[in-house]
């Protein structure tokens, strides 16, 4: 007795081991993420230090150098690559694949925070995150555009009113402000004004330190009564800045309006952010990587639906970019590839078997074969994503094949006049073997590939163990399901009266015809030998001659600018070239709107296509045209590029790095000669990028140690004027309504035009 006798003599007992198959599968079904490819954890720790002022090679000495040899130090590290500019140092620590961000991010801020106190006390804190490989661009962006407010006053809008409501949503990890420009204190000092009252820059910036300052004085605390303290020593308005009283002497009051300038400005004027050539502010959306992006986007575009009625007058908010409509459409796609393969399974299957009795078991064995694949989905974790759904598309050919061998034997039997029920029990008998025997092969072939390691086996292992899973329940429903089904819906030479008899005997002369051309064929075989050793050897070729790639590009709908001006550029320039190329990109006819971050020495930039069924040409052919005409810009070098087909790499098709101990001035020249070498070639389409340069206009201060002396100074108290009109570093923060902002005094910019 086999273990296939009692579910074709209990028929009860196979119905409830598939409804339990079932009822799984539907549960997990509502309960699965929903991405465009699979969770990895290929994360990157990036830790950001400002040093206002200071320069390229001051910030690599005294910041990124001590902080690169403490955080080496950190377990899970692949490698670490920095990046010093001026006023800034960022470290990027690039993890093992699938180390446990959490962990690294806590060794590395534990390593950081060892040498804090080495780092200059001018520097900011340094800031640490970390992110994944697939959430370096977001869901979706937002803009936020008006005619009427100023950026600062936006910003502030969008921080105090929207990105809480936003970041509250479910699902949503964080909603980040992008080209924030924040309110701020800006004393615009007069050197002319200063010199005539005798005021150096280090006294204005100690009176403000001393003068605007944040009283904590705690509170009284009577017999029977408390009543808390406060004081006004702090300044909140430009009055009170105007106000503020840098000496008296004599009776004779210098106040800081005497020697300053002084507005509500913004902290920075070194970025500008446009949407289809409109001024903006943008905000990124970032879910949860458990999340399912199609529900986080509906929350999030229904939440800007409520958020439109309380809009200050004049202020425009939008849905500018959303991820999710590639998402959903690819999806669909599926959806109907899905649709369509079942169809074509269930056509083919009826012509084989030619009875729509033999046909409902293989047809009713597909969808539960199916929705249990999805409830193993859930039990490993996975999402629903393009590869799993391609996973199922492709598990549709292949979960059906145990259950036709199960009929067509038991079929065999019942024609040889063995009853039904005993024909289904000794044809599953038979049938046991060979279907164990398949599944183990067809899994044997997948699973391996999902066991590799590296980034392939990272993003595929949820492809194969999909598709593995479904043929595994697949062999479940052959052994349970039907042979019962079989031992009662099949009947006695059904296949040999009306259609199904035609269709019979249709096979039966094809079959005779395929007879004679085997005869044929087997007669000739030094013929059949000789073709078949050509095409062998012409594989080796074939496949060294295909081009290579992980996956397919895609069409995503979306051409993406990397842009980078020359080293001296000023943000007046570089937003000039910026809008040449912003008219470029408007001028493709298939363009929806474009985007545009820009620096005075780069940023990024984009354009955002009309949909799949409103166009009649891809994007692939759209970037060529673009590419052309963003070459003759000469104020700015943008390389458009299309998202790549799969996450997790770099930007770019081949990353390599030149180590040496050198001096990078001597590595950055043999860089630049492979450089030449490469676009001597001819193999590239724009030239390859160098991300170190050392290009920036440096002009160095000699200060005359004898004449600092002679005038009861030093060099500390000389360094500290100069930083103080020139660097544009905050002092301290004032308070507007619950939110603290940057005081930042500076000689305004047409005193500082050249050096």
């Amino acid at each position: 007795m086999s273990f296939t006798d009692v579910f074709v003599r209990r028929p009860v007992l196979a119905i409830v081991v598939n409804l339990v198959i079932v009822i799984a599968g539907l549960q997990a079904i509502s309960s699965l993420s929903v991405r465009q490819y699979p969770r990895n954890d290929n994360a990157v720790v990036t830790v950001t230090t400002v040093y206002v002022g200071a320069s390229a090679e001051l910030v690599r000495g005294v910041i990124t150098t001590p902080l690169e040899r403490a955080i080496s130090g950190a377990d899970g590290i692949d490698y670490i690559q920095s990046e010093s500019k001026q006023g800034i140092s960022t470290i990027k620590v690039r993890l093992e694949l699938n180390y446990d961000p959490i962990k690294a991010l806590s060794e590395v801020t534990s390593k950081v925070n060892q040498v804090r106190g080495d780092l200059p006390p001018e520097a900011e804190i340094p800031t640490i995150n970390v992110e994944s490989a697939d959430s370096t661009v977001a869901a979706a962006y937002l803009s936020f555009s008006s005619d009427i407010l100023k950026d600062n006053q936006i910003t502030d809008f969008i921080t105090r009113v929207v990105q809480p409501r936003l970041s509250a949503i479910e699902g949503v990890q964080r909603a980040e402000i992008l080209g924030a420009r924040n309110y701020a204190m800006r004393i615009w000092l007069k050197p002319e004004n200063m010199a005539a009252y005798n005021i150096a820059p280090a006294e204005v910036h100690q009176a403000l330190v001393s003068n605007n300052y944040l009283a904590a004085l705690g509170a009284t605390k009577g017999n029977f009564v408390q009543v808390n303290l406060a004081a006004n020593t702090d300044l909140k308005t430009v009055e009170g800045f105007e106000q503020l009283v840098l000496r008296n002497e004599g009776g004779a009051i210098i106040r800081l309006r005497d020697i300053a300038d002084i507005e509500l400005g913004s902290d920075s004027y070194d970025l500008e952010v446009a949407y289809s050539g409109q001024t903006a502010i943008f905000m990124g959306i970032w879910p949860l990587p458990n999340a399912n992006w199609l529900d986080v986007l509906k929350l999030v575009r229904a939440e800007m639906q409520t958020l439109q009625e309380s809009l200050p007058k004049g202020l425009e908010a939008r849905v500018a970019y959303d991820s999710t409509q590639y998402i959903e459409s690819s999806i669909n796609e599926v959806i109907k590839t899905l649709v369509e393969t079942l169809a074509i399974v269930i056509v083919v299957i009826f012509l084989f078997l030619g009875s729509l009795r033999s046909v409902l078991v293989p047809v009713i064995a597909i969808p539960i074969s199916l929705i249990g694949a999805v409830f193993l989905m859930q039990l490993f974790g996975f999402s629903v994503n393009l590869l799993t759904l391609l996973a199922i598309v492709l598990s549709v050919g292949l979960v059906v094949d145990d259950a036709i061998v199960i009929v067509e034997n038991v079929e065999r039997h019942i024609s040889e006049g063995m009853g039904k029920v005993d024909a289904a029990i000794v044809g599953a008998r038979e049938m046991i073997g060979p279907v164990i025997a398949t599944t183990a092969t067809l899994v044997a072939v997948y699973l391996p590939i999902g066991l590799q390691g590296g980034l392939t086996g990272s993003l595929f292992k949820e492809f194969t163990f999909t598709l593995a899973g479904a043929v595994i329940i697949s062999s479940i429903v052959a052994l349970t399901l039907s042979p019962m089904m079989s031992g009662r819906f099949i009947r006695k030479n059904e296949s040999e009266r009306g259609f199904a008899g035609y269709i019979s005997k249709t096979f039966e002369r094809i079959k005779k015809r395929y007879q004679r051309m085997l005869n044929a064929t087997l007669q000739t075989r030094p013929a059949v030998y000789t073709v078949w050793i050509v095409l062998s050897f012409l594989c080796v070729p074939m496949f060294m001659l295909s081009p290579k790639e992980l996956a397919p590009t895609e069409d995503q709908g979306v051409i993406f600018g990397i842009v980078q001006g020359s080293p001296d550029s000023t943000i007046d320039q570089a937003s000039l070239y910026a809008k040449e190329a912003n008219r470029v990109f408007s001028s493709v006819p298939e363009t929806d709107f474009t985007f545009q971050i820009i620096f005075p020495s780069g940023g990024f930039s984009g354009m955002v296509l009309d949909t799949w069924d409103e166009r009649e040409r891809s994007v692939f052919e759209i970037l060529p045209e673009v590419q052309a005409k963003l070459h003759q810009n000469p104020g700015l070098q943008i390389i458009p590029v299309t998202p790549p087909a799969l996450p997790g790499g770099g930007d770019f098709p081949v990353e390599f790095v030149i180590a040496s101990t050198a001096e990078p001035e001597e590595i950055l020249k043999i860089a630049q000669q492979l450089q030449q070498k490469a676009m001597a070639s001819g193999m590239f389409a724009f030239p390859p990028i160098i991300d170190t340069k050392i290009d920036q206009p440096q002009t160095r201060v000699n200060i005359d140690r004898e004449k600092v002396a002679d005038l009861g100074l030093n060099m500390s108290q000389v360094g500290r004027d100069v930083a103080v009109m020139m660097s544009g570093a905050y002092v301290n923060r004032f308070n507007i309504e619950g939110r603290s902002y940057r005081v930042i005094p500076q000689i305004e910019r047409v005193e500082r035009l050249t050096p």
